[in-house]
């Protein structure tokens, strides 16, 4: 079975290839901008294989150039394009959580279907929550991605998470797994293995644990792949919200565990907590209309921008000032 370009142009899908672009070029002009080169025919298991130097893309990636803005008083995002030790992309969110108005949420469970949560993606759960940023979460099930329509769950399926979730004090999904946890007790945030403190109203399991104490805990070696993490440092002032782009060739690589932690070391945690990733790896932020703007390029069934409906995610909504989305850049 095959698709030619015109049909996926219609589906609003643009193919590339970067095995075509000249040697040298590393999927990007001088000017920073992807290089595209149109495929006449495409197969259908071509665009779902995974790490492949073939990929079909569903909207603009960000470009792979450095950059800094203020996206709220206190809340700083930082894209990294770099290519050691392989080509990659990172982005990150600092949130300084002494600023006054800072409040987190993590998805509401939704039993109306009979399991514990209905799947909506990253920017869906910004909008209908009216949050400034949001990220994917926790592991769930059920769960396939096969081809670009044969994939579950879409937008509204129902699905079970794995390990705890508490939303707003109630409890979406019990603490089942041995999955460590990011609670809250109002803004003030930590990651336990254990016991959850008193007071906490909003809490998300996942993992591994990727810092403790400061300590890199994953060992060397393993594959790479799109990741989420979530840190918080020593004093418990700071929380960072980090993903890396992978699976997209000379675009963005990948991370292994061990390098997930190590650049969260680098930015300044002590404890941080690896989330779901993959293709449910997605970082949302709200313009200045509240419209969700995607700051990475997540991939779903093999095509880039496509975000993936997920179980439950984390947000944050920053009610100390309107919003200054690009207000401020370096």
């Amino acid at each position: 079975m095959t698709w030619d370009s015109r049909y996926l142009t219609r589906m609003g899908i643009h193919c590339e290839t970067n095995a075509a672009l000249p040697a040298g070029t590393g999927g990007t002009s001088p000017s920073g901008r992807t290089r595209r080169r149109p495929l006449l025919v495409l197969s259908a298991c071509t665009l779902c294989l995974v790490g492949c130097t073939t990929v079909a893309v569903w909207g603009p990636r960000p470009p792979r150039r450095a950059e800094r803005e203020e996206l709220f008083p206190g809340v700083v995002y930082e894209r990294e394009a770099t290519d050691r030790p392989v080509r990659l992309m990172i982005h990150a969110i600092e949130i300084d959580l002494a600023k006054p108005g800072i409040e987190f949420l993590v998805t509401p469970g939704d039993r109306t279907r009979g399991m514990e949560a209905r799947a909506m993606t990253t920017s869906e759960f910004l909008s209908r929550h009216h949050l400034q940023i949001a990220v994917n979460g926790s592991y769930f099930s059920p769960f396939r991605a096969r081809l670009p329509w044969d994939y579950y769950p879409h937008t509204g399926d129902p699905v079970d998470i794995h390990g705890l979730a508490i939303s707003n004090g109630d409890v979406a999904s019990p603490d089942n797994t041995r999955h460590p946890k990011l609670c809250f007790v109002g803004s003030r945030a930590q990651i336990v293995e254990s016991t959850l403190p008193t007071g906490t109203t909003q809490a998300l399991a996942a993992g591994p644990l990727l810092l403790r104490a400061g300590r890199v805990l994953p060992k060397a070696g393993g594959k790479r792949h799109p990741r989420t993490a979530v840190g918080i440092s020593g004093d418990g002032q700071r929380l960072w919200l980090v993903v890396v782009d992978g699976r997209q060739g000379r675009y963005s690589k990948g991370v292994t565990m061990r390098e997930l932690a190590e650049i969260m070391l680098r930015q300044g945690a002590v404890s941080a907590l690896n989330l779901d990733g993959g293709g449910s790896t997605t970082l949302v932020v709200a313009r200045s209309n509240g419209t969700p703007r995607v700051l990475n390029s997540p991939i779903h069934t093999g095509i880039c921008g496509r975000q993936r409906p997920v179980a439950n995610h984390l947000g944050i909504r920053v009610s100390h000032s309107p919003a200054v989305l690009g207000a401020k850049r370096n």
